[in-house]
């Protein structure tokens, strides 16, 4: 059975904003919210989640920076030791400045991978907006369909009451 999904559009950020309130209000979470430019207090509104992505930052950055200092000591000291001017052949300070670059490299990679797998973001991806001219002047709230507490003649009442210009339903995969 296809995913079933309520759509409803709104002119203004307030509207949008006392729709999600409302919605949030009966505990009905949100599926996803689309607006034309960021609007302020709706993230704390929809109940959005701090980030995990500092996590896989630290992670990679952490694993970087301990593989960099390993493998330089062990091409250093114990494979190819070479006697440079006397100076010992476990000097901690000259595997600095690569072990930092690589900490930052890795890192970043591993963050901009994370983010892309999370967010679904791979080439090739149709993109899906449920109303026309969401980028240009128009916000959408959508809501998945579940069984449970969910009524969907409820909920379009109730954004209709909020402010939305127009509420349907629409199948398919989002």
């Amino acid at each position: 059975m296809p995913d079933q999904y309520l759509v409803a559009v709104f002119r203004d950020p307030d509207s949008l904003l006392r729709a999600v309130r409302g919605l949030r209000a009966r505990s009905w979470s949100i599926y996803d919210v689309y607006a034309p430019y960021p609007v302020h207090n709706l993230d704390e509104a929809i109940g959005i989640r701090r980030s995990r992505l500092p996590f896989v930052t630290l992670v990679a950055g952490v694993l970087a920076m301990s593989f960099a200092f390993c493998f330089q000591f062990y091409a250093a000291v114990l494979d190819w030791p070479l006697n440079v001017g006397g100076k010992p052949d476990n000097s901690s300070l000259a595997f600095v400045p690569i072990t930092f670059e690589l900490t930052v490299l890795i890192s970043g990679l591993a963050t901009f991978a994370a983010l892309f797998f999370r967010a679904r973001l791979f080439p090739g991806k149709k993109e899906w907006l449920p109303v026309d001219g969401i980028t240009n002047d128009r916000f959408a709230l959508v809501l998945r369909r579940r069984a449970g507490n969910f009524d969907p003649g409820v909920a379009s009442r109730l954004l209709e009451s909020s402010g939305a210009e127009d509420v349907w339903e629409v199948e398919g995969k989002l």
